[in-house]
């Protein structure tokens, strides 16, 4: 992933030092376990060493990474190195230590995703009766309240994270198996023993390759938490529209909106997490397809992998973190969410005044066509709906002021948010 959406403590984890250095552990947990190796032998093993330089110069004989990783590796241990590799083959070492890094990764990504939850639930709680217009297909429907708006992105978030946190766990496995997976060389035994000392789980049958369904999960989960992300950021940008108005992204000192219209605070921030959750899906489906290998084993998912792992991942925490200074400096303007409410001249109270008439013994489809018919002169003639019904034969007998109460459409408010407790 290029430098500009990249953390550093990521780029340090999916670096080729850092994946050398996890395949060294491993190489090292098995000759600790293994029977053959003397003490002497171990200290060796322990101090063995590598670098990316001498392994890249190494490949370009043996046209195997992982070849030329343990050459160089055992080499550098003089003559213990003959135990560096013993009955293992290059899955053992690349999957096991993936799932070290992927372990690594988690510990990075994953505490962002509860403080977005937390962050959401916070925002949640402080608008939860800052009244707004509720939109269905892009259009004034009902009133709602910011707060009940941002406390659904928040349960979302809250699913995402369980979903991160599941998919990284399942995706951290391990495997010292052997050629096609059957031990040949070692045994089940000595696989508990070494995954023991590393932390992953053992695949319970290997074929030699961990299963790539759990890698599509993770990047199946990777994905969906972009598109919740994406969904808050779409709205963001929604509501920033000049003629909405209704929030605006954080602006730092010094900002510019625009190379050439200076009064612009273009939504650059939440048109970048939409966009970037775009790569999200697309990285998901190559993982799908990396699902299929022939028979016990073959690479093709390997180069994939280089590419969408570190990238998906890296990509991941960027867009939390983003939507987090998005949630956390989002600047809400609460006038102009109760202006726009009246855009509609009280044509938004048109279910009230429905059930209200059907109260009073009017069919209703006559009910219906009487508040339709009223509620479109409203909107364009720009007369208040209020005003129309009152003039109107059919109104004589209703409860104006109840009708058209705000109030009344989020009294349950506190409840909803309150449910919130349950997360954050």
């Amino acid at each position: 992933m290029i430098d500009r959406y990249t953390r550093p403590e990521l780029a340090e984890v999916w670096s080729d030092h850092a994946r050398f250095e996890a395949m060294r552990q491993v190489e090292v947990a098995a000759c600790e376990e293994m029977d053959g190796p003397p003490p002497a032998d171990l200290e060796l093993i322990r101090a063995a060493s590598f670098s990316v330089a001498a392994v890249a110069e190494r490949e370009r004989v043996t046209d195997h990474d992982t070849a030329a990783f343990v050459d160089v590796l055992a080499e550098s241990a003089g003559t213990a190195g003959r135990w560096i590799h013993y009955g293992l083959t290059s899955s053992d070492v690349l999957d096991t230590g993936l799932a070290l890094q992927l372990r690594s990764v988690s510990e990075l990504v994953l505490p962002d995703s509860r403080r977005l939850v937390r962050a959401l639930a916070t925002r949640a709680r402080e608008h939860r009766h800052t009244l707004c217009a509720g939109r269905t297909h892009g259009i004034h429907a009902e009133p709602t309240t910011f707060g009940i708006k941002l406390a659904g992105f928040a349960f979302e978030a809250d699913r995402n994270a369980g979903r991160l946190e599941r998919a990284f766990a399942q995706a951290s496995v391990g495997a010292i198996s052997g050629a096609v997976g059957t031990y040949s060389a070692t045994s089940p035994e000595f696989e508990e023993r070494v995954l023991r000392r590393l932390g992953p789980e053992p695949e319970p049958v290997s074929t030699q390759v961990v299963a790539r369904d759990r890698h599509a999960e993770l990047l199946q989960a990777i994905a969906l938490a972009g598109a919740g992300l994406e969904r808050f950021a779409t709205e963001i940008r929604h509501l920033a529209r000049t003629e909405v108005g209704e929030v605006q992204e954080p602006f730092a000192a010094g900002q510019k909106g625009s190379s050439s219209m200076p009064h612009k605070r273009n939504p650059i921030k939440s048109e970048q997490v939409a966009g970037l959750a775009r790569v999200l899906r697309g990285n998901a489906q190559a993982a799908l397809e990396d699902v299929t290998l022939w028979h016990e084993r073959d690479i093709s998912h390997s180069s994939v992998e280089r590419v969408i792992l570190p990238d998906s991942t890296i990509l991941l925490d960027h867009l939390q973190r983003r939507t987090l200074a998005l949630v956390e400096g989002l600047v809400v303007d609460e006038r102009r969410m109760r202006e726009n409410l009246d855009l509609t001249h009280g044509a938004l109270c048109s279910q009230r005044l429905l059930l209200a008439l059907v109260q009073t013994g009017l069919a209703r489809d006559d009910a219906y066509r009487i508040v339709q018919r009223l509620a479109q002169l409203a909107i364009d003639e720009r007369i208040p709906l209020r005003d129309l019904i009152a003039a109107d034969p059919a109104g004589a007998s209703l409860d104006l002021d109840a009708i058209f109460d705000y109030r009344t459409f989020v009294r349950f408010a506190d409840v909803i948010v309150d449910r919130l407790d349950g997360i954050a």
